[in-house]
C-alpha cells in the first residue's frame, strides 16, 4: 500500500466549543447543512445506514450513502462511504468502501478538527486516482464549509 495515495488527510482548527463541533458533525441535518446532503428527519446511528440526495448543483440527482461505523462522544465520528460515486448508473455495491473519520482535539484556541478517508488502494484502479483526486479537492472545500457553517452560529 501507498501511505501517499491510500489516504487524504486535513485538519482545521474551529473558533467553536468541541460541543458545537461535534453537534455540526454528528446532528445529521446539521451535517447535511454544511456537507451539502438532503438529511432532514435523518439520524446518525453505529452500525445503520444514513442516506440523503446531494444538494450541490448538478449533483442533485445523487444519493449518497453513509454507513456509520463508529460514534464515539465529543471524539470520533466515522463511516463508511464509497468515493466519488458519480456515475448514476454505475453499481458501485460490488466495490470497497473507504473509511472516513473525523476526530475532535481540545486546542487553547477553540476545538481541532482532524479528517482522514482512507482505504483509497482497494478501489478498482480504474476510477481509483480520479476517486483520491476529487475527494481530496472535496475535503478542502468540507474543511471551509464546516467553519462558515459554525462561523454563523
Amino acid at each position: 500500500m501507498n501511505a501517499i495515495t491510500d489516504r487524504i488527510e486535513r485538519q482545521i482548527l474551529l473558533q467553536a466549543t468541541r460541543d458545537k463541533v461535534w453537534h455540526a458533525l454528528v446532528d445529521a441535518e446539521s451535517f447535511g447543512d454544511w456537507f451539502g446532503m438532503r438529511l432532514k428527519g435523518q439520524r446518525f446511528v453505529a452500525g445503520e445506514t444514513t442516506s440523503g440526495h446531494l444538494t450541490y448543483p448538478g449533483y442533485e440527482h445523487l444519493l449518497c450513502e453513509l454507513q456509520v461505523e463508529r460514534v464515539e462522544p465529543k471524539h470520533l465520528f466515522s463511516y463508511r462511504w464509497h468515493p466519488y460515486a458519480i456515475d448514476p448508473n454505475g453499481n458501485y455495491a460490488h466495490e470497497p468502501t473507504t473509511l472516513v473519520e473525523f476526530v475532535l482535539e481540545d486546542h487553547a484556541d477553540g476545538t481541532l478538527l482532524r479528517l482522514v478517508e482512507s482505504g483509497f488502494d482497494h478501489i478498482p484502479l480504474s476510477r481509483r486516482s480520479e476517486a483520491y483526486r476529487m475527494n481530496s479537492g472535496g475535503w478542502d472545500a468540507q474543511m471551509q464549509n464546516i467553519q462558515r457553517y459554525l462561523d454563523g452560529r
